[in-house]
């Protein structure tokens, strides 16, 4: 976990570099790193509107809200610490911090289709109540 808040340590240096980011040329460290941060930002918000609005579905039923909520909870904490696992592997090299990113966008976009399979569609013909998540694509920088 020591390795998740050491990469979050870094995280203001990507807010000041973020206004002239180019991330079609990024190409050192930096700003690959800057241009991950920006996508895990992006993916939160996302996985965000589909968790409210899976809690919105269950507006009158308390118990399964409560236990969509405990399992957010504890899939955040699942991928803190497997994500701190992968950044303490590549930990001997410059490259940990986008590994640790890009591990928190890979689990970002699989809880995202998650929620919506599990509280967003229906077994019927109703349509889903959003539309299907976008799936994980690495990016070349």
């Amino acid at each position: 976990m020591t390795k998740l808040v050491q990469l979050l340590l870094f995280m203001p240096l990507f807010a000041f570099a973020e206004q002239e980011l180019d991330c079609e040329k990024a190409w050192t460290t930096l700003a690959i790193n800057q241009c991950m941060h920006k996508d895990l930002i992006a993916a939160e918000k996302v996985m965000d509107k589909y968790l409210a609005k899976s809690l919105e579905r269950y507006l009158d039923d308390s118990v399964s809200r409560a236990s969509i909520k405990k399992g957010q909870d504890a899939w955040m904490s699942y991928r803190d610490e497997h994500c701190g696992a992968v950044y303490d592997t590549w930990r001997d090299g410059t490259i940990r911090t986008s590994m640790g990113l890009d591990c928190q966008l890979e689990l970002t976009h699989q809880r995202t289709t998650v929620l919506w399979r599990s509280f967003l569609t229906y077994f019927d013909s109703t349509p889903p109540l959003l539309p299907k998540p976008k799936e994980y694509e690495p990016k070349a920088y």
